[in-house]
């Protein structure tokens, strides 16, 4: 009963329109089939080779790092509202010129492009999370929108194992329909709210003075912060791109059971991330919470070094599960705290900028290390690099936040 408590706690006092950005985030990722795919389309499909393909998936990394900045940038100008509807809706046509380019240079520009359009939406809907969510609730309503992105990843992956066995091009075209349905709604229902925030800000601007807050670029304890969440990230989003093609080349699984496992780890987070978050704020420190997070996501990939059995594969992948929810929207929180008033698009677009620039090392790297020395010595690198990484934000969080991190305990 005490378990059955927290849980549903876990969901009270989110506001309507943290709700709403969760839906429109849900179906959104429902149609993000491209991405876990993409590797296993250019290397099956296509017949590029493994460390070609991790070039070219490299690109979409470079993407996120220019979007990030953009979308941060234009975010404290702007708005989150129009960058996000304007993310969304470009994205459009962008997924449906994906399949009409074969060559690995073609390839890899319009995921470049398609890459920064869809980036700049990151950092905008982070700020939107943090302007409609209470003070009280900044992280759970982080996991609630994590929470509807991986129940969109747990149909996307599934449903593109499915088509991808029919055609590739699916991938594509459900993404794009994906992306259109949820600029739509997400245009009728902030529309008219847009427009009165907008009103009541110029007021306060015209009546307050606002000072000029600092530039996250010159925040030296924040970029080490930035610095060790890209590291994390290199390790974490071995999921995206080396894993698949682990599954696929070296334990011999179809794109069907890739689907299911893809869609299992959506799935279990769905149920698990905003009762395992509720633990972590009521019972753990910050500081641990980022600890323990990161130390479980590595232990994930390492122990795949020694046996890669289905049994194998579906515990590492809980655990990386696990690891994951006591990680990824606390650092998104540790953000939010560690901005100001004025500059929280510029925050948000730094901090994705170390995620993106993860994405650029990744593939790469991943690829690279799979092919010269093997899987095991892949795994058994992360798990390492991953500790060390644990053990440095535990220290890092406190120094870098001391006072502002409201009820949450350091």
């Amino acid at each position: 009963m005490k378990l059955l408590h927290i849980y549903t706690s876990s969901f009270k006092g989110l506001s309507q329109e943290s709700w709403m950005l969760a839906l429109v985030m849900l179906i959104n990722r429902s149609g993000s089939m491209v991405l876990p795919f993409l590797g296993v389309y250019m290397t099956a499909h296509l017949h590029f080779s493994i460390e070609n393909s991790g070039v070219i998936l490299s690109f979409f990394g470079i993407g996120s790092v220019l979007g990030s900045w953009f979308g941060g940038m234009i975010t404290d100008k702007i708005g989150e509202y129009r960058v996000q509807s304007l993310s969304l809706l470009l994205s459009v046509p962008l997924f449906c010129l994906i399949p009409l380019f074969k060559t690995e240079v073609g390839l890899a520009g319009i995921i470049l492009a398609q890459s920064i359009v869809s980036e700049t939406f990151r950092p905008a809907n982070s700020v939107a999370i943090t302007k409609y969510a209470k003070p009280e609730n900044i992280t759970r309503a982080f996991s609630l929108n994590r929470m509807a992105i991986n129940l969109g990843f747990s149909i996307g992956p599934a449903l593109g194992g499915i088509l991808s066995a029919i055609s590739y091009e699916f991938l594509f075209f459900s993404n794009a329909l994906a992306a259109l349905l949820a600029g739509l709604m997400y245009i009728w229902f902030f529309g008219k709210r847009n427009k009165l925030a907008v009103r009541k800000a110029k007021k306060v601007k015209e009546a307050v003075f606002i000072k000029k807050e600092n530039s996250p670029y010159r925040d030296t304890k924040f970029l080490i912060y930035c610095f060790f969440c890209m590291l994390f990230s290199i390790c974490f989003f071995q999921l995206f791109s080396t894993l698949t093609i682990f599954y696929k080349d070296t334990a011999h699984l179809s794109q069907q059971s890739i689907g299911y496992i893809l869609g299992y780890s959506g799935f279990l987070i769905v149920l698990l991330e905003m009762a395992f978050v509720q633990i972590a704020e009521k019972y753990f420190k910050l500081a641990f919470t980022m600890l323990l997070g990161t130390f479980l996501c590595g232990f994930s990939y390492a122990m795949m070094a020694f046996d890669y059995s289905m049994i194998t594969l579906v515990v590492s992948m809980t655990i990386l599960c696990i690891g994951e929810i006591w990680t990824l929207p606390f650092m998104s929180t540790i953000t939010a705290l560690r901005s100001g008033e004025n500059n929280k698009g510029a925050y948000m677009g730094l901090n994705g900028i170390s995620f993106s620039i993860a994405f650029i090392i990744t593939p790469y790297a991943g690829t690279l290390i799979a092919e010269k020395f093997g899987f095991t010595v892949l795994w058994l690198g992360t798990g390492t690099l991953a500790t060390i990484i644990a053990v440095a934000l535990y220290f890092i969080v406190p120094w870098m936040l001391k006072d502002k991190a409201g009820g949450q305990e350091l």
